[in-house]
């Protein structure tokens, strides 16, 4: 089916953005196209050479932008505020339609050179640091977790200089897709410019083109049922994270979307044992933004979104909506375990008591974080499975008999697939960080992309036996 383009971002107009030019490449090797989801924008019968000329070359998708657009934003890094932000090494490629539910996508970029927002860098992103995303949003949306998507991977021929890994290190270039590329930083810059007009015309252009439903005809009403809809989305993605064992590592204010969606990753981590402490970036010295302390940093960053929509709406329209953060954000994370423990939902009071015993568990027992939801997958129904998991003796743990109570109520969903041949395995898939040094040194060394491939595949059978695969469109 073809493409449906669309030029909405343009319409905000250029205070918004710069147009910008692609960076040239000296060479372009296809390394990662994600067909599923190609499938779900209409192009995945676009062959490998009209894929690298879009996606590393940068020829205009017809009916997009004829020139990318470089997005304008501050934010907030490690809390201190940085008015010299926006998009260094990226840009707004192109904006199509999903073809399944008619929403709105970004393709943007990372890695596709310099803009005016550069800051002295070169705008390029490691083939090591591309691989790595890959692998977290594939893991992330196998998970079930709100993510962007990584649609592709082309190494690019050039040689970087980085002080974090050996150099020179290889280079690529990858587009992300996304619901939505608007950051709370976005709405920052405007309340920063003491620019209310702009700032309204931000919000009401979120709320047509995101979030449809929250319109209103009053401005303040409708700024208010906006602010509203973040936090739910931003609550719900930090929920999922939470069940996930995920540590994003930079939540930064510029790096949280209005439609909340997992991006802009960097130092990602996966938990190999429930530890709040855990901390996935080895700049955070302080543990800003530790496993734990991840839901505060985004209650932060929405107080932040909430001190720049001020100029157009009243504070007392927005308090409210802080309040509710916290019990949105438990009632997402009983959710989002049910959805991995494949069960049924009863009320939410047995839902809060069997989420809260799950997670009280996972950290009392030190059980290996992933090899818990695999083992009780449908919940007592997999006790006998359970019982031969590498991780048994962990259910002898003094704390488990509060999940083994609460478990006692629930029921397989509907859709689960216990029978899977994905539950037949020992030990799940995971994503911790020495597997994933393990996929990039065969590549490095030997440009052997062998174990890369494998784990993609690991991962699309572990989002079949959970139904997370995407739908065709």
């Amino acid at each position: 089916m073809p493409h449906r383009p669309s030029t909405a971002h343009a319409a905000l107009g250029p205070e918004f953005f710069d147009a910008v030019a692609a960076a040239d490449f000296p060479h372009a090797i296809l390394r990662h196209r994600n067909q599923a989801w190609a499938a779900r924008i209409g192009l995945d019968t676009l062959c490998d050479a009209e894929w690298i000329a879009h996606f590393a070359r940068f020829t205009p998708l017809p009916g997009s932008f004829e020139q990318p657009l470089a997005l304008r934003y501050h934010g907030h890094q490690f809390r201190s505020y940085n008015p010299d932000l926006g998009d260094g090494r990226g840009f707004l490629f192109a904006q199509l339609h999903d073809l399944l539910d008619n929403r709105l996508l970004d393709l943007a970029t990372k890695g596709s050179g310099t803009t005016p927002w550069s800051r002295g860098a070169d705008g390029r992103l490691t083939l090591k640091g591309g691989v790595r995303e890959v692998l977290a949003t594939a893991m992330l949306e196998a998970q079930g977790v709100n993510t962007s998507k990584s649609l592709s991977l082309i190494e690019t021929g050039e040689a970087l200089q980085r002080h974090d890994e050996p150099s020179p290190t290889r280079a690529a270039v990858l587009v992300r897709l996304s619901h939505s590329h608007i950051r709370i930083g976005t709405f920052q810059r405007r309340a920063y410019l003491r620019d209310p007009e702009s700032l309204q015309r931000l919000v009401d252009h979120s709320i047509r083109h995101y979030m449809p439903a929250r319109w209103h005809d009053a401005p303040e009403t409708r700024t208010a049922a906006f602010y509203r809809q973040v936090m739910h989305n931003v609550a719900r993605m930090g929920a999922q994270w939470m069940v996930a064992g995920f540590v994003h590592g930079v939540l930064n204010t510029d790096n949280i979307n209005i439609t909340g969606e997992s991006f802009d990753y960097g130092p990602w981590r996966w938990l190999p044992t429930c530890d709040p402490t855990f901390t996935a970036a080895y700049f955070d010295h302080h543990g800003l933004y530790a496993y734990g302390r991840q839901p505060e940093a985004l209650l932060w960053n929405l107080a932040q979104l909430g001190s720049s929509l001020l100029p157009i709406v009243a504070k007392d329209a927005l308090i409210p909506t802080l309040d509710e953060f916290e019990p949105t954000l438990h009632a997402e994370y009983a959710t989002a375990t049910l959805r991995r423990l494949a069960l049924s939902s009863r009320d939410p009071d047995s839902d809060a008591t069997l989420a809260r015993a799950f997670a009280t568990f996972l950290e009392a027992s030190q059980v290996p974080f992933e090899q818990a939801w695999f083992d009780w997958h449908t919940g007592l129904a997999s006790e006998a499975r359970a019982a031969k998991s590498p991780a048994a003796a962990h259910y002898a743990h003094e704390s488990f008999a509060a999940v083994r109570a609460a478990l006692a109520g629930y029921r397989p969903a509907p859709d689960a697939r216990p029978d899977h041949p994905y539950f037949r395995r020992p030990t799940p898939c995971t994503m911790l960080i020495d597997e994933v040094e393990a996929i990039w040194a065969p590549i490095a060394e030997a440009d052997d992309w062998s174990r890369f491939g494998q784990k993609l595949a690991e991962i699309e059978d572990m989002a079949d036996a959970y139904g997370t695969t995407p739908a065709p469109a």
